[in-house]
């Protein structure tokens, strides 16, 4: 059986150029990164109102390999050019910290994968250090003008702006800078969270063009003054240097599947610390040149697509017309208690208690007034009467279900799948919704989330998030929407706890004000901003041979 990147490799990939005309794209409108790669020129984007339909990829809470979210939303719009739909994909980039660690990288899997995928899993189009860098500057210009006199009367104590990296290293999540004495700056505590945790990440990811981009690095809060004032990038007047940084950056990247279908992947937000979405510009991009947009959320729809539906769509205008939620028979049987090692072998029994999972998301999904579809990613160990449960119980709570064999068979073994996207649009127009209104309190909207969404009993705030809920309301960002920061294993913020629980109680123990992005990120558990490496991380196994061919990259 061949690796991933033994398929990907074995592929003859189509010129850039050929996929663009697929969706009415000129050379004119791309700006080239070799042959396979390109950046889609914003001048691009029209004022229509004719937008293809958007398809919304989520998952069950997922097992720690994941459920194949993206390698089911290759597929599925692969099914839908089978069915002769004009498809478009829509897409996160990777990061190279699970790349690296134990996830992998986010190109999809086996015959549904987006090309050329070593590239797309490494440096890409730069996209990533772009915004390290524009992260990075903004860190130095803060110390610079501390040393330099400290005008603003910058408080070192009280700076939340940390520093990033593209990579899991815990050593770097808590750190003393400016030793050395005087000439080597102001000695201060200091920290690295990964970069698509950024808040640079998720502006860049929300803005809609370049002016909207600058405005919002201009909110970025980057600490407070002695006298507990906020400070923020406007107030240093260097946003116009970071927008900079990032102007290539803020162009959607254009390349292809497998099957040459168009796929527009930008920007790489993690789910579980914070929004997970791909760009607001690469989706409404997608939404004009095809007929069908099939995008993904990070991690279960608890996180991602929660989201998606109360942070992107206000800023996209635009809700989806369906949601696919992707689910294994191995999770359920994990949600049903099942061990690691034992989710191989067949317990019909254990699928129908990890069930519970599952549902929940679907009714999650229904409150938002959107229609759902499961979809089960096949392996090879799932058996007939498994499935065949799991098919009589989508029935019984009325959603419809279909197998994808994407991994094995590309657009073929999405076909089915596709066409039962396709009924349900159809059939069920979406009557989209938010969970809830800007005009809640911070407390409201989150004690909101964690009781409609996660079905716990209560929140509950530690003693420094009940300080900032006081600071918040009084600073007027009471209006913000919020970002939860959560284990992406549970409904729950304890990874242990599976399946679908009630009666437990959700704790925030701290909020991150993210004033340019536009929302409230609440960290809850022990969930961490800089993630580690396992103790056999995936980078183990890659290397490069003599012809400069990636080895050892899933």
């Amino acid at each position: 059986m061949k690796s991933d990147i033994e398929i990907a490799q074995s592929i003859k990939l189509k010129p850039i150029q050929q996929i663009a005309e697929k969706i009415q794209l000129s050379e004119d409108n791309l700006e080239l990164y070799g042959k396979y790669k390109a950046k889609i020129d914003l001048s691009t984007l029209k004022n229509t109102k004719k937008l293809g339909k958007l398809i919304l990829v989520t998952a069950i809470n997922p097992t720690p390999a994941g459920e194949g979210k993206s390698t089911v939303s290759i597929g599925l719009a692969d099914g839908l050019n089978q069915l002769n739909k004009r498809a478009v994909i829509a897409l996160r980039e990777p990061s190279l910290g699970p790349v690296m660690g134990i996830k992998g990288g986010a190109a999809g899997g086996g015959y549904a994968q987006v090309l050329p995928m070593e590239d797309i899993n490494l440096h890409f189009t730069g996209d990533m250090h772009a915004i390290t860098a524009a992260n990075n500057a903004l860190s130095a210009l803060i110390d610079n003008h501390i040393h330099q006199g400290n005008e603003l009367g910058i408080d070192p104590r009280r700076i939340i702006w940390k520093r990033v990296v593209d990579l899991n290293d815990r050593a770097l999540r808590q750190v003393v800078i400016g030793l050395g004495g005087p000439v080597q700056g102001v000695p201060r505590e200091d920290g690295f969270d990964i970069t698509v945790a950024s808040e640079i990440m998720a502006i860049l990811c929300l803005a809609t063009d370049i002016h909207d981009l600058k405005k919002r690095l201009s909110r970025i809060l980057i600490g407070y003054t002695y006298q507990r004032e906020p400070i923020t990038v406007g107030d240093l007047k260097i946003e116009g240097a970071l927008t900079l940084l990032l102007k290539d950056a803020i162009k959607p990247n254009l390349v292809q599947t497998i099957e040459g279908t168009p796929a527009i992947v930008h920007g790489g937000p993690f789910a579980n610390i914070a929004h997970g979405c791909n760009s607001v510009l690469a989706t409404q991009t997608a939404l004009q040149l095809g007929d069908y947009v099939v995008t993904e959320a990070g991690f279960g729809a608890d996180l991602g697509a929660e989201k998606f539906l109360d942070i992107k769509v206000p800023n996209l205008e635009k809700a989806p017309d369906a949601v696919v939620i992707v689910a294994t028979i191995r999770a359920l049987k994990m949600h049903g208690g099942v061990a690691k090692d034992q989710l191989a072998s067949e317990n019909v029994a254990a699928v129908q208690a990890g069930f519970a999972n599952l549902q929940r998301h679907v009714q999650n999904i229904q409150r938002y007034g959107i229609p759902a579809v499961v979809a089960i990613n096949e392996f090879v160990t799932d058996t007939e009467a498994e499935f065949q449960m799991l098919e009589n119980l989508c029935q019984e709570v009325g959603v419809k279900i279909e197998r994808a064999s994407v991994w094995a068979n590309g657009g073929i073994g999405g076909k089915d799948l596709a066409q039962a996207v396709v009924d349900t649009i159809d059939e069920t127009p979406s009557d989209y919704h938010r969970l809830y209104d800007d005009s809640l309190s911070i407390e409201e909207k989150a004690r909101t989330i964690v009781t409609k969404i996660y079905g716990a009993k209560d929140i509950a705030f530690g003693p420094k998030a009940q300080t900032q809920l006081k600071t918040f309301a009084q600073e007027g960002w009471n209006n913000l929407p919020i970002c939860m920061a959560k284990t992406q294993y549970s409904f729950s913020d304890n990874p242990s706890l599976l399946g679908a629980p009630t009666d437990f109680i959700v704790t925030i123990r701290e909020f991150v004000p993210k004033l340019g992005a536009g929302f409230i990120v609440a960290l809850t558990g022990d969930v961490m901003t800089m993630p580690g490496l396992p103790k056999s991380p995936a980078a183990l196994n890659m290397d490069v041979d003599e012809n400069g061919q990636a080895i050892g990259l899933f």
